[in-house]
């Protein structure tokens, strides 16, 4: 590996960072990325494109009052260059562009600092960003930001995500008219007359790829060997979930045929537009985007290219380790002496199932901007940090940054979630003549969380985790990452929809994934009525009993609950018109979580044999074949804790 010294070259067109290992070349003073040489190859990316279309950030705003997720994509382009560092260790350069009142509806209404940094002996270069927004500027909304990177095609042709989603991949050709056919919707594309014929009859779909934000660290591409160069890897590293809005299950795109690699920051997939950032009149708004890290790498001769791979999750690791870094020169980056920890112990308190705390194993807690229980998933303004707690429940959220914060967390095995609404300061940390004081470290003890619970348990179908995952999907191969599974439904229930027996079916088997629309014969879509039948011993009915309804997504989905009357007229329960995630149509096997606690007279059981209908609806509109929602777990309970009702129980 070179130890040359890090060098910085700068011309009226572009500006060029070296380090002996790789040389990036940005144009000047826009900022864009327009060409990565290493190993002896000119440029990494992709050369026939336009140069402000090779490496760049971008951002996706509309005006205040707009409803969506779409708006005005902006490549962000710099109108100021500077040097912030420059020795042999170190180059950091700025790319900014600010905004005036003259802009109004032309930009987005951002100051922006593109920041980008080179080490010495560092095989690859690290890109980070300031946003700020002035409390007197116009409110508006930003849906997406991210960065981009666009390889070359005649090179890069095997994507890795994850050590089980990876392959050879269609080209960029494979998409157009003559060679696929667009399908619904429009990212979705069929392949008829691909260049390699071993993708014929494949649908390529960017969202196939994605992934939750606890598992997209790192992913990239591996270059196709040829007789004057081995394969080399691309690779962009995410280090910290701390800039990503909607925490840990927050699903992203990743990298898709192209070949492009994304680093993305803010975006509404999988969740609509509850998590638009929507800056309201008199808001100021700044903050730090990454840094994130682009890494390459290349192999000696004989090697198994995957190798690569294998490398770049070691480098991935290294640089988690490594977070939150101490090079950024920018003052908003908070370094680790600047922020604290909090650490407690998480129990749970189900009286039902224990007489004693539960250890949360496995728990999702965290510290997001102050809000209300689950306001942490539609979060996109601030900063959160989350953890898993270990088999005794214990828990450390470390390098927090300074700022206010409430307590969040939810457990595996159990419905709902903790929130508690006192507030949690993270207090930043000087330096006192040359003695460093230790960060700020809270010890919040043993926090207890007490699911929602008001009686035993007659039956329940799933899994409380959030996530369809254990429901049926047709052909797994991925699991559920295909196009096309939302026609399953129709073929598995052609002449009924679906119902489920309590204590003999297997939701494993029998519970499909999703609760779709019907296609029907003159090709308009209609809702769909589940049943859930159980047989009740004896009813209570004086009583109450609670069904427990916990979604793992919902698309413009209305959920009506009946109790023994198909014809129940008002329904017992209406959700109403919930949820913009379009999970259904991302492949995905959850977005954001519902979770309805529904009061059952026992006036309306009987005896014996009970049926629940469960109504998706809504069917309206062009993408009424996307309309539905996905159970996560559901459990009805008796009345009276301390009376236990006779029941037949799932097996």
């Amino acid at each position: 590996m070179s130890s040359q010294a890090v060098q910085l070259r700068i011309s009226d067109s572009h500006v060029v960072m070296d380090n002996g290992i790789l040389q990036v070349y940005l144009s000047n003073p826009g900022g864009f990325v327009t060409r990565i040489q290493y190993n002896g190859i000119d440029n990494l990316l992709e050369a026939l494109n336009e140069k402000n279309n090779r490496g760049y950030w971008d951002v996706v705003w509309s005006e205040a009052g707009s409803t969506g997720t779409t708006g005005t994509f902006e490549r962000i382009l710099g109108t100021s260059f500077k040097v912030i560092i420059q020795n042999e260790e170190q180059v950091e350069i700025s790319f900014t562009r600010m905004w005036d009142p003259s802009l109004k509806g032309k930009q987005s209404p951002l100051n922006i600092d593109k920041r980008y940094v080179m080490l010495r002996n560092s095989s690859g270069f690290y890109s980070y960003a300031i946003f700020e927004h002035l409390k007197e500027w116009p409110p508006f909304n930003i849906s997406q930001t991210r960065i981009v990177y666009k390889l070359r095609k005649d090179k890069f042709h095997y994507m890795a995500v994850a050590d089980d989603r990876q392959r050879f991949m269609p080209l960029p050709d494979d998409r157009l008219p003559g060679r696929g056919v667009e399908l619904v919707p429009p990212e979705a594309v069929l392949l008829v007359h691909p260049v390699e014929p071993e993708f014929t009859g494949e649908v390529d779909d960017k969202y196939q790829y994605s992934c939750n934000n606890e598992d997209l660290e790192v992913h990239g591409w591996i270059s196709s060997e040829s007789k004057t160069d081995p394969p080399m890897g691309f690779w962009v590293i995410i280090p910290s979930n701390e800039f990503r809005s909607g925490g840990l299950v927050k699903q992203n795109l990743t990298s898709h045929v192209g070949p492009i690699s994304l680093a993305m920051f803010l975006s509404a997939h999988y969740a609509g537009e509850d998590i638009v950032l929507k800056l309201q009149p008199n808001e100021p708004w700044k903050k730090v985007f990454g840094p994130t890290f682009v890494y390459l790498n290349t192999l000696l001769d004989g090697e198994d290219p995957l190798e690569l791979w294998e490398d770049a999750k070691n480098q991935m690791n290294k640089e988690v380790q490594s977070w939150p870094y101490d090079f950024p020169a920018s003052e908003d980056f908070q370094k680790s002496n600047q922020r604290g920890s909090v650490c407690g112990t998480l129990l749970v308190q189900d009286r039902c199932l224990s007489d004693e705390y539960i250890l949360a194993e496995g728990a999702y807690i965290g510290l997001a901007p102050p809000g209300d229980s689950g306001s942490w998933q539609r979060e996109c303004k601030g900063y959160q940090f989350w953890t898993r707690a270990n088999e005794e429940g214990y828990f450390s959220i470390n390098n927090i940054r300074s700022g206010d914060y409430n307590l969040y967390a939810w457990v595996p095995g159990f419905i709902g979630e903790y929130w508690n609404n006192v507030v949690i300061t993270i207090t930043p940390v000087h330096f006192v003549r040359t003695v460093q004081h230790a960060g700020c470290e809270i010890n919040v003890g043993d926090i207890i969380y007490e699911p929602p619970r008001d009686g035993p348990t007659l039956w329940e179908i799933g899994i409380p985790d959030r996530s369809a995952a254990e429901f049926y999907v047709p052909d797994p191969n991925p699991k559920f990452r295909q196009y096309g599974l939302w026609e399953r439904y129709a073929d598995l229930y052609p002449n009924e929809d679906l119902i489920y027996t309590v204590g003999v079916s297997d939701y494993r088997k029998d519970w499909f994934f999703a609760q779709v629309t019907r296609k029907k014969n003159d090709g308009s879509y209609q809702g769909t009525t589940w049943q859930i039948k159980f047989n009740l011993d004896e009813v209570e009915a004086s009583g109450i009993y609670k069904l427990r309804l916990a979604l793992a997504s919902a698309n413009v989905s209305e959920l009506q609950v009946r109790v023994n009357d198909p014809k129940q007229d008002p329904a017992l329960f209406t959700s109403g018109v919930i949820g913009k995630d379009n999970a259904i149509a991302r492949h995905g096997i959850h977005g954001l979580y519902w979770l309805f606690n529904i009061d059952v007279p026992g006036l309306l059981l009987g005896e014996g044999a009970n049926t629940i209908f469960l109504t998706q609806a809504m069917a309206t509109g062009p993408l009424a074949l996307f309309q539905g929602i996905m159970y996560d777990y559901i459990r009805l309970e008796g009345p009276n804790p301390f009376l236990p009702i006779k029941a037949n129980k799932l097996n």
